[in-house]
């Protein structure tokens, strides 16, 4: 499946440039029309702003206050459709608003809650409700002043794994992933889009395709501008959002979101059972996007935010990890980095007859529907008749039908799926067994498909794993698998760590990868 080592063929139909959440949800939908795909991508798929969200499936309870209801409306819908198409890596999650009365009065959040829950169609999360925090277990770590709560639903996301379960899907409709490998230069030319590429060994390479996607995320305005030439392009606005990671603070299964005195809000949730998430922060950034960390500033304000909340403080101290990522939002002069609009826009044009497509700002959540709309404008440029597929299929590892009888509720078919899983390895611990049916779903079958899980490179660790994710999911290093494909980063010492990029450093010149 991967080819991020080969040449590409010499015309496709769509050249789509940027491997993160959007680049591969267009790739796929494309792909699954019939149409002939090629996606590069110039670091590996979600290096950058799809790895670095704050996990969510979710409407944007807070985009009510700036009357953003169609996104809203739009993203509630998209929840469902998620949490159906991929149930191993998205998955309910109930979060807990602590009343502040120096805040939001009450009337305007239960305001806000019944159009959270009727906006769109819901079906598999339930409604809102208002709980006292003195019996309700979420009240338990919070300071006792804080004595009335309200609850809501949302989904929980890998992000990363989404991106790379969108990309392996394209592949198998047929699309070339490309990793490792830049567009340099797009020249259009009598209807025609003819490309320029360097690829993981600085080799020259060159493509035609009839149609461009430019899926660049923070690059997109400097790609149109560098490699296409179009000097007059509009500006992203680009906010760095940042989260810390702290050892556990709570053991429910609840996350929080807390109102912060500067109006914005910041999130609490379980993260990797061991750990809790904090984030996110809004901060204008001139850099380059590549090159966004926390800062000192940042960790502060997270920590002292959260610690407004919990009875146990959160200290800087408390930071076993953090990411940063820089969203490319649509500048619509908001002078609030917090208000500046989620949703998203594409832009069709035409260089010298060949059709470019541009995709500004959006969010993980709507990614599949923004793809939607991309496919549905290059169809009608390209006169390709495919129709939209994707509202009803799952993303690969998602149908579990071959493991369990499928009863219609996701959260429960994956339960089902994780005890079949352990009947058929009952030798595998079952945090690693657990992992596996969240991250791989029933894709977990090319893994135990070769015969042998081979050596224990680290705790939890096998081979067949390391191989499985070299050959079908276009990792290509160490950091590929411990900080995108998974998360075991966190769980690993550095010695640990160590003996996996040993790992790959020993099956760097294995034998060359097919599709």
């Amino acid at each position: 499946m991967p080819e991020s080592a080969a040449t590409p063929a010499s015309a496709v139909d769509v050249l789509v440039v940027g491997g993160g959440i959007n680049g591969a949800g267009i790739a796929r939908d494309l792909a699954g029309r019939g149409l002939s795909v090629v996606l590069v991508e110039q670091d590996d798929l979600a290096s950058h702003t799809s790895s670095a969200s704050t996990k969510l499936i979710h409407g944007g309870l807070r985009y009510l206050e700036y009357y953003e209801f169609s996104l809203v409306r739009k993203a509630l819908a998209e929840r469902e459709v998620l949490l159906r198409a991929a149930p191993h890596i998205i998955w309910p999650l109930r979060f807990v608003m602590p009343h502040d009365p120096s805040m939001r009065p009450v009337w305007m959040i239960r305001a806000g809650l019944f159009l959270y829950d009727h906006l769109a169609r819901r079906e598999l999360l339930p409604p809102s409700r208002t709980v006292s925090l003195a019996t309700h277990p979420a009240g338990a770590p919070l300071k006792p002043q804080f004595t009335k709560g309200f609850v809501y639903s949302d989904g929980w996301v890998d992000d990363a794994r989404l991106v790379v379960l969108n990309a392996m899907d394209a592949a198998a409709h047929g699309a070339r992933i490309f990793t490792r490998t830049r567009c340099v230069q797009a020249r259009a030319e009598a209807g025609v889009w003819r490309l320029q590429f360097e690829g993981p060994s600085g080799a020259p390479r060159a493509l035609a395709a009839r149609a461009l996607v430019n899926a660049a995320g923070p690059w997109a305005a400097q790609f149109l501008r560098q490699a296409v030439g179009k000097p007059g392009t509009k500006a992203l606005r680009l906010v760095k959002g940042s989260h810390i990671v702290v050892p556990q603070i709570f053991a429910h299964d609840h996350a929080y979101i807390f109102q912060n005195a500067d109006g914005r809000i910041i999130f609490a949730i379980p993260y990797e059972g061991r750990f809790t998430l904090v984030g996110t922060t809004d901060v204008e950034w001139h850099g380059e996007a590549a090159a966004a960390r926390i800062d000192a500033g940042e960790i502060a304000y997270l920590c002292e935010q959260a610690s407004r909340y919990f009875a146990k403080p959160v200290s800087p101290g408390d930071v076993v990890w953090s990411y940063s990522g820089v969203r490319p939002l649509i500048d619509d002069e908001s002078g609030n980095p917090a208000a500046v609009t989620r949703d998203y826009r594409l832009e069709l044009t035409r260089e010298a007859g060949a059709p470019l497509l541009s995709v500004w700002g959006g969010k993980i959540t709507t990614f599949r529907k923004l793809a939607e709309e991309a496919g549905d404008e290059l169809c009608r440029e390209l006169a390709h008749g495919g129709r939209t597929w994707t509202a009803g299929r799952p993303l690969p590892g998602g149908d579990l039908s071959d493991w369990v009888t499928p009863s219609g509720r996701p959260d429960t078919d994956i339960e089902r799926f994780r005890e079949a899983l352990a009947r058929r390895v009952p030798q595998v611990d079952a945090d690693t067994r657990a992992r596996w049916s969240r991250s791989y779903g029933s894709l977990v079958s090319r893994i135990l498909e070769r015969g042998s899980l081979g050596a224990s490179v680290a705790p939890g660790v096998h081979e067949a794993e390391l191989h499985y994710l070299r050959e079908q999911e276009w990792a290509r290093s160490a950091d590929d698998v411990l900080w995108r494909r998974s998360k075991l980063g966190l769980h690993l010492s550095p010695a640990q760590r160590d003996a996996v990029a040993a790992w790959w450093a020993k099956h760097e010149h294995d034998a060359p990868l097919t599709v």
